[in-house]
């Protein structure tokens, strides 16, 4: 039995100013592609004999929250913070599943649900898109760790060349939720498709998120 690692994401959630919930699960999914491309992440980087270590098992993801002080804690220790409109996630190297830092294991998985002030608008086609199962409900956290599994299921399935381009131009992606029928559609086209383990919230084998990359279709 080899040791299980997650990768640890943390969401910045003031009480006052909360993120939106769309704009927190689209910096959750840069957060997991920045981590990804990052030169620490890679050959004889710093952080990439545990990233190898998390990729030979389950990319399991786990989001908490901070505030205030608790936020700052979590910012002093290594990894990356992405900012979207609205919202701030931090990624750090994976951990044994067992060997959380003391100052992200004492933060909160729960409450993690989000609001979202206004419709998100249509999505560019143009740009990669990670379309969430209309018919399964999941916390804020849990999505934003599902959209980083379908984040990584693309940035798997490019080429070097497209990973640098979409690297360069600094991950756009949009989260949306599918149309019903639209769903139905997404998931016979050959696209990377996330099937949860069931760790928490909905069953072993739910199909969560469909990851639309452009240059997946030109693959095919």
């Amino acid at each position: 039995m080899v040791p299980q690692f997650v990768l640890p994401l943390v969401v910045r959630i003031e009480r006052a100013a909360p993120p939106a919930r769309t704009d927190a699960l689209e910096t959750a999914a840069r957060a997991v592609l920045t981590m990804l491309s990052d030169e620490r992440s890679r050959g004889d980087g710093l952080w990439a004999q545990a990233v190898r270590d998390w990729e030979d098992a389950r990319i399991r993801k786990v989001v908490r929250r901070a505030r205030g002080a608790e936020w700052r804690r979590a910012e002093a220790l290594p990894g990356i913070t992405v900012t979207g409109k609205s919202a701030e996630v931090r990624v750090f190297p994976p951990v044994p599943l067992d060997g959380w830092p003391k100052d992200l294991a004492r933060l909160q998985v729960s409450g993690t649900d989000l609001d979202e002030p206004e419709a998100p608008a249509d999505p560019d086609r143009t740009a990669p898109v990670l379309w969430l199962n209309p018919g399964v409900e999941m916390s804020a956290g849990k999505a934003m760790a599902q959209a980083g599994h379908g984040a990584q299921l693309a940035w798997w399935g490019l080429p070097d060349e497209e990973r640098t381009a979409w690297r360069d131009a600094g991950f756009p992606l949009s989260v949306r939720t599918a149309d019903p029928a639209h769903w139905d559609e997404l998931t016979t086209r050959g696209l990377p498709v996330v099937r949860d383990a069931g760790f928490t919230e909905i069953a072993p084998g739910s199909c969560t998120v469909v990851a639309d990359h452009p240059a997946l279709h030109r693959r095919r």
